[in-house]
């Protein structure tokens, strides 16, 4: 039997591509689509799903995954601005209720395999610096891919001597913003989708490993394989590598 699909931001680009990805494959089963102007609570009692694929907002998706794991659904959220504080929370009520789901800020294999080279890397050559670049539409910066690229590199990273200019005559924000001790840069530009760039540094030599997304499509086999993974499982994860 299929598995029931809900899809939450169905009217969004990213939301329309589930939506056609969940009704071409044969293992799922679109029952509906939810938007900005719909009650999700009442959606989901009404349509009974059993995962909801979240692509809405940063503003809502808290919230939004809240009630979905309230609900006994198992959660597929996309969405990206999530607070390391609210990811835990969420962990901690999937294991609660036994309930298994997925928070995934990429979901192109290409961007998973990206973090995972830039983690091992790190280890030889602890210097470097993140740029990513999407459409000017998204709200969110640093990129949740970004983010999670730096977590992945922390962990891996050998050690290393901070050599930071002096900034007294640099602009605020031209050296982009900081975290987990990695330089981040954020592009905002219209014929972006999603790209990212890791760049190491090393005596008389560079490393650059990059992925581009150019189309939503390029999303799709990740968010189709957490679709069908999620109802077996019995907690939250976060990262598709952590499923894959």
């Amino acid at each position: 039997m299929s598995i029931k699909i809900l899809v939450n931001g169905a009217n969004g680009r990213m939301g329309k591509e589930v939506v056609n990805a969940v009704s071409d494959d044969s293992e799922l089963s679109f029952v509906g689509g939810c938007d900005i102007e719909d009650n999700l609570e009442d959606v989901i009692k009404n349509l009974k799903p059993q995962v909801v694929v979240d692509f809405t907002s940063p503003v809502s998706v808290f919230k939004n995954l809240k009630t979905i794991i309230n609900l006994n659904v198992c959660p597929v959220v996309g969405t990206t601005g999530l607070k390391e504080e609210e990811i835990n929370e969420a962990k901690k009520l999937c294991e609660e209720k036994n309930l298994g789901g997925l928070i995934a800020p990429n979901f192109a294999i290409g961007a998973v395999l990206l973090m995972e080279f830039a983690a091992k890397a790190s280890k030889y050559m602890p210097y470097m610096e993140i740029i990513e670049l999407h459409h000017d539409k998204k709200i969110d910066a640093p990129s949740g891919t970004a983010l999670k690229t730096a977590e992945k590199i922390s962990k891996e990273r050998a050690k290393f001597k901070e050599n930071i200019i002096p900034n007294e005559k640099i602009l605020d924000g031209a050296r982009g913003t900081r975290y987990k001790d990695i330089q981040i840069h954020s592009v905002r530009l219209p014929g972006l989708i999603a790209h990212e760039e890791v760049i190491f540094g090393g005596t008389g030599q560079t490393l650059t490993l990059r992925h581009d997304s150019f189309n939503r499509e390029s999303f799709m086999p990740g968010v189709v394989y957490a679709c069908k993974k999620v109802t077996s499982l019995n907690k939250l994860y976060y990262g598709l590598e952590e499923i894959l």
